[in-house]
């Protein structure tokens, strides 16, 4: 089953369009990637699946319903949300605004401690918020977004501020709650990040989709047909992956010859700056 389906969304703000043809769909208890250059359309498509914008043209679905009915109160318990503009009540501790998003959706007091953990800040739950780091104040955000365990998690940049620790531990909470069947949609710049967590990604440029599948599919698809070979001698050779090439290997090999043997595959973040032409910052 697919909890979003995109077709054709066209977003146009005054003479500009933001997003002009953008389809795909997400099944169940996938992580999906939505990459592309600052300004492309990420967070307006975010907008447009949350109920928060209506698009120009086209249709979005979620929980096969249009993404318009996301703004009513029973399909809000059924999604979480973390944006750059998600709010935190800053004269309150990290404990009592999430004591409000305990008390919104009804659950357990034991939940805060869960979730504290699942953000690694269950030593600094009595801390103001307007006292915080940005990389705390971060995972504060996304403790609210997580702490109902939705069906269907929306991540904007969620580890942007973060240091790799607490980057390192709030992917393993993520992975728990995939585990769980928690649906997510998630924005990046760090391909590395989104290779190590999507099952596939789809890279936005000039508001259209100009890539989509699985991190390794889109490696496949733009690895060069060379073999890079290193000898103990300190010579290196780019060569052809045909017959001849493999014969040459197999006599270096028989001699000894060999330091390193690789193939020329691309990582994400080649593949992001040849389809947009864009450096990752």
């Amino acid at each position: 089953m697919d909890v979003i389906q995109v077709e054709h969304i066209r977003k146009r703000f005054g003479n500009k369009d933001a997003l002009s043809d953008v389809s795909f769909s997400i099944p169940k208890g996938e992580v999906f990637g939505f990459l592309g250059p600052s300004g492309s359309g990420k967070t307006t498509l975010i907008k447009i699946l949350t109920a928060q914008l209506n698009p120009t043209s086209g249709q979005a679905r979620v929980f096969n319903q249009p993404a318009e009915m996301m703004h009513q109160s029973a399909q809000k318990m059924r999604f979480g949300i973390l944006t750059d503009n998600s709010g935190l009540y800053e004269r309150l501790t990290i404990e009592e605004n999430l004591e409000l998003y305990r008390k919104l959706y009804d659950l357990p007091k034991s939940s805060i401690d869960k979730v504290l953990q699942f953000v690694n800040l269950s030593g600094e739950r009595k801390k103001k918020v307007h006292r915080l780091s940005k990389g705390m104040r971060q995972r504060v955000m996304l403790a609210c977004a997580v702490i109902h365990e939705p069906e269907l998690l929306f991540l904007d940049e969620p580890t942007s501020a973060l240091d790799p620790v607490n980057s390192a531990h709030i992917y393993k909470g993520l992975r728990y709650l995939n585990e769980k069947g928690t649906t997510i949609f998630l924005t990046t710049h760090d391909m590395a990040e989104a290779e190590l967590l999507c099952n596939r990604v789809a890279i936005l440029y000039q508001g259209q989709i100009q890539a989509i599948g699985s991190p390794q599919e889109l490696k496949k698809q733009h690895r060069e047909n060379v073999v890079c070979v290193d000898l103990i001698n300190g010579e290196t050779y780019d060569l052809p992956l045909d017959e001849g090439t493999a014969d040459k290997i197999a006599d270096w090999m028989k001699r000894g010859l060999i330091d390193r043997l690789e193939t020329k595959e691309p990582s994400l973040g080649d593949i992001f700056i040849k389809i947009t032409g864009s450096e990752l910052l």
